[in-house]
């Protein structure tokens, strides 16, 4: 990797029984790329999104070294998506950070564990693409931030329709003025499609490590429909759609804002639940995102009157965009070349698993950098607060500190289970 050539001894808190590992001496080495060399992932994750994600990182020309997951049955499978030579494969994630020639990991796991993957991969040296949403608090994100400029690491975050045309277009119409000042950001999110009533409890199948699965997550007893794609309905390890597809959507938002390093001030909203708790997330919420302009986000999930995707109120006309498909208000403006809509030049990828290895070749901030990931994730956490207390919140996004509610500053924090910690 490229980048002052440094060495690290990593002093703190951290897993009892990782206490060798980040007591290593760690090395950024200074390394110069060449044009066509490939870079050696690691896959941290490899079921639903996970196996999408190794077969896009193979198309887009790296070497799939390793990969590793808790679940035996869903290694043996990813396995054999792996072209060229066999992955080494790994059921803890720490010893494939150790692995020689390692480059980079791609961590596809439930939110819980974003952090502390994405954390350890960067005092390991290694550059990180970690699945949306980027944390599951908003302190947590700080952190992970914090770990990549210490450290020095490339770290993306998947939400890649920052690298998809229709967005960045839209984008740029509205940093340009095409519609005029903007009063408001509409962002209608998914339903909440989690599978129906909970089943009893049992015991976890032999191929699931389920207790690592858990990792810092309190522990609770197995059931089926709490683990892999479920994680997404229990406060546990997610937020819900909130943050599943707010990752997406109100991270447009705040892309076609010029938010990327700020956030709201003000957050009110409603939202309700299933009335049988056969999960815990939302089941519909409308939040109001205030920003310090004046300018409101206001985000629906299944409201009649938000459709999905974002759309862009401005002054003078408006424009709507969701994947594959945008229009606009006069119909002409969205018919314009972008580069000549105005002196805002937005960052631009076509491809945002390319543009994640690019970077790691030129040590360029990627187009959805960490701090990205985090601010955006950071309104969809600010979303899920309101709507689990009841009431508004003020934030201050420079302290990235709630004000006047210790209740809700408290929430932006979580304890991990012991023995885990940063």
């Amino acid at each position: 990797m490229s980048g002052k050539q440094s060495r690290r001894t990593v002093i703190g808190r951290s897993f009892r029984w990782l206490a060798g590992f980040v007591a290593a001496p760690l090395f950024i080495p200074r390394r110069a790329w060449g044009a066509n060399e490939r870079i050696a992932v690691g896959m941290i994750g490899v079921k639903n999104q996970g196996s999408g994600n190794l077969k896009r990182f193979q198309q887009a020309g790296a070497d799939i070294v390793a990969i590793c997951d808790v679940d035996a049955n869903v290694v043996n499978e990813a396995g054999k998506l792996v072209k060229g030579p066999e992955p080494k494969v790994f059921h803890d994630y720490r010893e494939m950070l150790q692995m020689p020639g390692l480059d980079a990991v791609v961590i596809t796991v439930p939110d819980h564990w974003h952090a502390l993957m994405t954390i350890h991969a960067c005092q390991a040296g290694k550059d990180v693409y970690c699945e949306k949403p980027l944390s599951l608090t908003i302190a947590e994100g700080r952190r992970m931030v914090t770990a990549a400029r210490q450290y020095q690491r490339i770290v993306q975050t998947g939400s890649q329709q920052r690298s998809s045309q229709e967005f960045w277009q839209a984008c740029m119409m509205v940093r340009n003025g095409l519609i005029g000042q903007v009063d408001q950001v509409h962002v209608g999110l998914p339903k909440c499609n989690h599978p129906g009533p909970l089943g009893p409890d049992s015991q976890a199948p032999p191929e699931l490590d389920y207790d690592r699965w858990l990792g810092p997550a309190p522990l609770r007893p197995y059931n089926s429909q709490r683990v892999h794609y479920n994680f997404r309905f229990w406060w546990d390890y997610s937020g819900g759609q909130m943050t599943n597809f707010g990752a997406h959507h109100l991270d447009i938002a705040q892309w076609g804002l010029g938010m990327d390093h700020t956030g709201p001030t003000s957050i009110e909203g409603i939202a309700t639940f299933h009335p049988e708790k056969v999960h815990e997330v939302t089941e519909t919420a409308r939040i109001s995102f205030t920003y310090d302009n004046g300018i409101k986000v206001i985000c629906g999930l299944v409201q009649a009157d938000i459709s999905g995707g974002v759309r862009f109120i401005g002054t003078q006309g408006e424009v709507r965009v969701n994947r594959g498909k945008i229009s606009s208000t006069p119909e002409s403006l969205v018919k314009q070349n972008p580069e000549d809509f105005g002196n805002v030049q937005l960052a631009r990828s076509r491809d945002h698993t390319r543009n994640f290895l690019d970077c790691t070749r030129s040590r360029e901030l990627p187009i959805c950098d960490v701090e990205i990931g985090h601010r955006s994730a950071t309104v969809c956490h600010l979303g899920n607060l309101v709507a689990r207390l009841g009431r508004s919140i003020r934030w201050d996004p420079n302290t990235e500190q709630i004000i006047g509610d210790t209740e809700a500053q408290a929430m932006t924090d979580r304890p991990y289970r012991t023995p885990y910690s940063l």
